[in-house]
């Protein structure tokens, strides 16, 4: 199922460079906050010359007051769209997402502080990738999951599901609008972080690079 109003794009781009600066937190807890986040920006060659542009660009998060009335319930809406170029036409598929941390620095570890990192598309984050930001943390705890849940056929008619957006010709976009992050059981202080992950294809190599946003306060 996608989230609420989730909106998905693949189009021709041209690279925006945000750099993500900052860390912001939620205010008040009893109204809903909207938190502008700076997005990113990464450019990287791989081994055979290719150069990969990612940005992240119209990055926010909509903060609500527990759905729960307790302090171990958060809930987010956040937006926000994924612009890749590939040098030479290369071809891909995009994956956003994003990670949640109770009490843990999203920072580091396997979330890289540079923003430029990697996340392995089946493990990142301490509770690997999944679909779906309906999590469950306990404090020292963090996860990760795709926004992305595409619903098509697969080769023999049954019903499958993809978390990217593929692209060719060298560019592509994935926009997403209101993707719900709920989070439950967390008592401390917990962050979300968003990430791009992008997997390039070209005559000579098969690369990720990802790109990852600025660490914001679910309270």
């Amino acid at each position: 199922m996608i989230n609420r109003k989730f909106m998905a794009k693949v189009a021709g781009v041209s690279a925006a460079a945000t750099v993500a600066v900052g860390l912001f937190s939620t205010g008040a807890a009893n109204a809903d906050t909207f938190v502008a986040l700076p997005g990113g920006h990464i450019t990287k060659v791989l081994s055979d010359g290719t150069v990969v542009d990612i940005s992240l660009v119209g990055e926010s998060a909509l903060i609500s007051p527990s759905m729960g009335a307790t302090p171990v319930h958060r809930n987010s809406w956040v937006s926000g769209s994924a612009q890749v170029t590939v040098s030479d036409g290369g071809s891909g598929k995009i994956y956003p997402g994003y990670t949640v941390g109770c009490q843990v620095n999203i920072s580091g570890g396997s979330v890289s502080g540079d923003g430029s990192g990697s996340v392995d598309p089946e493990g990142a984050g301490s509770g690997g990738v999944g679909a779906g930001g309906e999590l469950s943390l306990g404090p020292g705890q963090s996860s990760s999951f795709y926004i992305l849940d595409k619903e098509f056929a697969d080769d023999y008619g049954s019903e499958a599901h993809g978390k990217s957006n593929k692209f060719s010709d060298g560019s592509g976009s994935v926009t997403w609008a209101d993707t719900t992050i709920g989070l439950s059981g967390c008592a401390g202080y917990a962050q979300a972080r968003a990430f791009v992950s992008v997997e390039v294809e070209t005559d000579n190599v098969i690369s990720w690079v990802t790109l990852w946003g600025q660490p914001f306060s679910l309270g």
